[in-house]
C-alpha cells in the first residue's frame, strides 16, 4: 500500500552524512511506490514556539507567521514522518527542533490527522560512542509515544563527521533498507 512519507532533515550541510542517508531512504521509498517529500528545515525561516496557545486562531497553524505555516499541511497529510538529522551538541539541531516544537500547534488546534502516524529516525554523530545518539533518539521516541506514532525503525550511525564519512559505514544501505518497513 502506497503511503505519503514526509522526510524532515535537520542538517545545514547539503551533502552532509544525515542528508545523504535521507536521500537514500527517499529514493528507496519512492522505488517501493511511496510518495515521498523531503523538506530541508535548514533552508526554512523559522521562529521558536512562543507557547502562546493561539494556534489556528488566525487561520494559520502558528500565529507568528514563518515557514512552518507553509509546511504544516505537508506534516498533517503525511502517513509517515521520517526525521533525518545529525547530532548537534548532544541534541537535535535548532532548525529541526523549531519544526518539532511548532507541531504543538496541531495539538492545540485539535488536528486529528497529526496523531497515529508511522515514523522513523535516521541520525548520525561524530563520536564513536553510540550513547551520544541518545540526545536525539530518546526525545524522538518520547515524542512518538506522546503522539501515538508507531516507530517503524531507527538508523543510528556513530563515528561520522566529515562530509563523506558515511561512505565508510553501512549507514546509507541501512537508510535505504528502512524504506522496506513502510
Amino acid at each position: 500500500m502506497s503511503k505519503k512519507i514526509l522526510v524532515l532533515t535537520g542538517s545545514a550541510r547539503k551533502e552532509g552524512n544525515s542528508n545523504r542517508m535521507a536521500r537514500a531512504f527517499a529514493a528507496a521509498a519512492e522505488a517501493r511506490g511511496h510518495e515521498v517529500k523531503l523538506i530541508d528545515t535548514a533552508k526554512l525561516k523559522l521562529n521558536f514556539c512562543h507557547a502562546c496557545e493561539t494556534c489556528y486562531k488566525t487561520g494559520k497553524p502558528c500565529s507568528f507567521d514563518d515557514d512552518f505555516n507553509t509546511i504544516a499541511d505537508d506534516i498533517l497529510a503525511a502517513d509517515a514522518l521520517v526525521f533525518s538529522t545529525p547530532v548537534y551538541w548532544y541534541s537535535v539541531p535548532s532548525q529541526l527542533k523549531a519544526v518539532v516544537d511548532k507541531m504543538f500547534s496541531f495539538v492545540i488546534g485539535g488536528r486529528d490527522g497529526f496523531f497515529g502516524k508511522e515514523c522513523a529516525l535516521i541520525t548520525c554523530c561524530e563520536e564513536e560512542d553510540p550513547a551520544i545518539l541518545d540526545g536525539v533518539r530518546i526525545p524522538f521516541e518520547r515524542t512518538a509515544d506522546l503522539n501515538k506514532w508507531t516507530v517503524v525503525g531507527e538508523v543510528l550511525v556513530p563515528g561520522v563527521l566529515a562530509v563523506g564519512d558515511i561512505d565508510k559505514t553501512d549507514g546509507i544501505a541501512r537508510a535505504a533498507a528502512l524504506a522496506e518497513k513502510f
